[in-house]
């Protein structure tokens, strides 16, 4: 195993808090989001930041498959997660959906690049068997 790189954020408080990372670059208040009035402005909750993480980390396995199949262009590609906080019986569970627009490809090659990502992306391995990940594939009409 050869380790490429690693960071490190620091979380006060909890998801009434405050995080930070090593860098600087994070450095954000943690608030609940309201049913109501949704995020407070100026602050973040961890689904966002893992939504955030997960659909860059899922847009990069997205290029290298595609130039590992020969797709040397995807466009202006693009990726959004919508991770959800959810409750039922047994406690608290997330729930993914990877939401992926590749213009410059066929329904079929775009179906096989988001499935191959998926099985490369760091992120998609970290959540597998574990959260429910939708992947879908949005083309122009």
């Amino acid at each position: 195993m050869k380790m490429i790189f690693e960071t490190n954020a620091t979380n006060t408080g909890g998801r009434n808090g405050h995080v930070i990372s090593d860098s600087g670059t994070l450095d954000f208040d943690i608030r609940m989001p309201s049913p109501e009035k949704g995020q407070k402005e100026g602050t973040t909750n961890p689904e966002e930041l893992f939504a955030a993480a997960y659909s860059t980390c899922f847009a990069g396995a997205l290029q290298h498959v595609a130039k590992e199949s020969g797709v040397n262009d995807l466009g202006d590609f693009s990726v959004s997660a919508t991770i959800s906080f959810n409750q039922d019986e047994d406690g608290f569970y997330l729930e993914a959906i990877l939401d992926s627009y590749l213009p410059t490809v066929d329904k079929q090659k775009g179906e096989e690049l988001i499935n191959a990502a998926h099985e490369i992306c760091p992120y998609s391995k970290a959540t597998r068997d574990n959260i429910t990940v939708h992947l879908n594939l949005l083309l122009d009409d």
